[in-house]
């Protein structure tokens, strides 16, 4: 994501002593060897040297918060992983500024548990006063008492606020007000304002807000109290009451001196936080019943870990894999901490699951490897129709990058068939910059492909493909809230030619689809390689009556390409230099 050229940030993170690591758990007892049976692997351990963990009487607490920084603020290639927790208590005078690669989170059940007298702060300054290169980096589980009154958290991309109470107010710019294109925030408590200033677009996801300042193109609400009144597209709200349907992510916590990973339920036509009346509803696993994973670990390894039985938990760095993932059980749940990245190697897809309830995969980073895969995530077969609306997959901060860190190919990032999955908050990324990029060098045709029924996006950015970014093929699926930018580097007219069409949309609802809805959906281009490119439109659907779309818009970014239309053959064509959107309040 940009709205300007780019340069090229390249880092390569030496490794970093951790201050304090998690102690090792109980364990499952391995089982007797056999001659045509594995040694069964243990559950629970440490969490390794890039897992950091302080309590409020850890001394040095700021200079290993400013040590891992220095080493990430610029690494946005790099290969550094890390993630901060802090145990339940209060820590005063602390400012944790975030790098790339980069979690801070609490261990308590509560936000509430763990208070930073002091901030939690994203900015720019590495580059220049412009947030738009932001990404890979979060914060949840904390309260927040800001120095000043209130917090600096100036993201883009992949940079979710979850689970979060600012006891104050929250701005979302990068100092001096520079641009900025983010982002994501649930289950937070705002108690104060929340400033986005110069961001581009927000979603907003079953939080409490004290109020919101302003908006630039695109702002989504659903299931926020205190959030705006529907007014798009001036001003640019789309406010949705309640959220269809929504789990949260699960997260580590402790009990006691125990580690836990608590697993919030599902809830249905919810609004407002998930914490905050006394303990959140959902139910826990011991972290004996997780294979905690470590840099180096076989693909082979992590499947046996699940055909036994256990979960698994990725702790930061980069996995290769020379086989899928495959997640076949019920309710496995597959967590990563401080953006664990895994890499397909040969081609493979780096992970599959079965048509099976309740799986929970959160907080990972796909990155393509350098020989083309056919896909890189697969949430179920293609074809299946079993019911899991009981207890649906959901897949939650997990990011896909193909290239940018060097060439990686991949003909589609994220296929999703199992029924009633919920994709909630990904950034599936053909890179614009870095190295291992160009039209055919990072060569990727589809972001997200939907074949299952009644799958709910929430929080949904996919940008720059070479063909669809979204293709949806699924009855009775919903997007709330979309942002995407075509590809920059179309080299001219014919590349991105779609038979007689100009251009492939941004969001293509499959032609045999009879119901599909989408609220505050945003298309931008910037063809700077060739900006005599047209884009016939950013959304195309089947014109049918329960195929409905609230709240869309397109607009080129400095005139470099232009729009036809917004949706269909509907919507005034984008003209010129003026990066001014052209909206469609609803459709049909």
């Amino acid at each position: 994501m940009s709205s300007v050229p780019r340069r090229t940030v390249l880092g390569a993170a030496a490794a970093v002593s951790a201050l304090a690591g998690l102690p090792a758990t109980a364990s499952a007892a391995p089982a007797t060897p056999s001659a045509n049976k594995p040694l069964a692997l243990p559950g629970g351990g440490d969490l390794g040297p890039n897992v950091i963990v302080f309590d409020p009487s850890t001394a040095g607490i700021q200079a290993k918060l400013d040590q891992v920084f220095a080493q990430q603020e610029t690494a946005q290639f790099g290969t550094g992983r890390y993630a901060f927790f802090f145990k339940p208590g209060t820590y005063s005078g602390l400012n944790a500024q975030l790098g790339f690669y980069t979690s801070i989170a609490g261990l308590g059940l509560s936000p509430d548990d763990t208070t930073i007298n002091g901030d939690v702060t994203v900015d720019a300054g590495w580059f220049n006063g412009n947030a738009t290169q932001n990404f890979w980096r979060s914060a949840e589980n904390l309260a927040l008492v800001p120095v000043s009154g209130t917090n600096r958290w100036a993201v883009a991309q992949a940079a979710p606020f979850r689970r979060m109470h600012v006891r104050g107010s929250l701005n979302l710019a990068p100092n001096g007000y520079g641009w900025a294109s983010g982002g994501y925030i649930a289950d937070s408590r705002i108690d104060g304002q929340v400033q986005p200033y110069s961001q581009q677009q927000w979603y907003t996801r079953d939080s409490v807000i004290g109020s919101w300042l302003n908006g630039v193109w695109n702002m989504v609400f659903s299931g926020v109290q205190g959030a705006p009144a529907q007014g798009f597209p001036n001003p640019v709200y789309t406010t949705l009451a309640t959220t269809p349907v929504s789990r949260e992510k699960p997260f580590l916590y402790l009990n006691g001196t125990e580690y836990r990973v608590f697993l919030p339920e599902k809830r249905t036509n919810a609004s407002g936080v998930t914490w905050g009346n006394g303990t959140p509803r959902g139910t826990s696993l011991s972290l004996s019943q997780f294979y905690v994973a470590k840099p180096g670990v076989t693909a082979a390894t992590l499947n046996q870990a699940l055909t036994q039985g256990l979960h698994l938990l990725l702790t930061p760095g980069i996995y290769h894999l020379d086989q899928p993932i495959q997640v076949n059980r019920a309710n496995t749940v597959v967590l990563g901490l401080g953006y664990a990245t895994l890499v397909p190697d040969n081609g493979v897809t780096a992970l599959k699951t079965a048509d099976v309830d309740g799986v929970r995969l959160a907080g990972f980073l796909i990155d393509a490897g350098t020989v083309n895969s056919n896909t890189l995530l697969e949430v179920g077969p293609s074809g299946t129709t079993t019911d899991h609306s009981a207890n649906p997959t959901t897949v939650q901060d997990v990011f896909v990058r193909i290239g940018g860190a060097g060439a990686g190919k991949a003909t589609t990032s994220m296929v999703i068939n199992n029924r009633h999955t919920i994709v909630d908050h990904t950034w599936l990324w053909r890179a614009d910059h870095g190295t291992g990029i160009g039209w055919d060098t990072n060569r990727a045709d589809y972001g997200l492909v939907v074949g299952g029924a009644d799958v709910l996006a929430t929080g949904l950015f996919v940008e720059h493909f070479n063909k669809y970014d979204v293709q949806w093929n699924g009855e009775r699926g919903r997007t709330i809230f979309f942002q995407n930018e075509k590809a920059y580097d179309a080299p001219n007219q014919a590349a991105v030619q779609n038979g007689s069409i100009k251009g492939y949309a941004a969001y293509k609802v499959g032609d045999n689809v009879t119901v599909h809805e989408g609220w505050g959906l945003g298309s931008y281009c910037y063809y700077n390689v060739a900006p005599t490119i047209v884009q016939h439109n950013g959304f195309a659907a089947p014109n049918r009556s329960g195929v409905k779309f609230h709240d869309l818009l397109v607009v080129s970014l400095g005139g470099q390409g232009q729009y036809e239309h917004v949706i269909n053959e509907t919507g005034a064509a984008t003209s010129g230099t003026s990066t001014i959107p052209s909206t469609v309040v609803s459709y049909p």
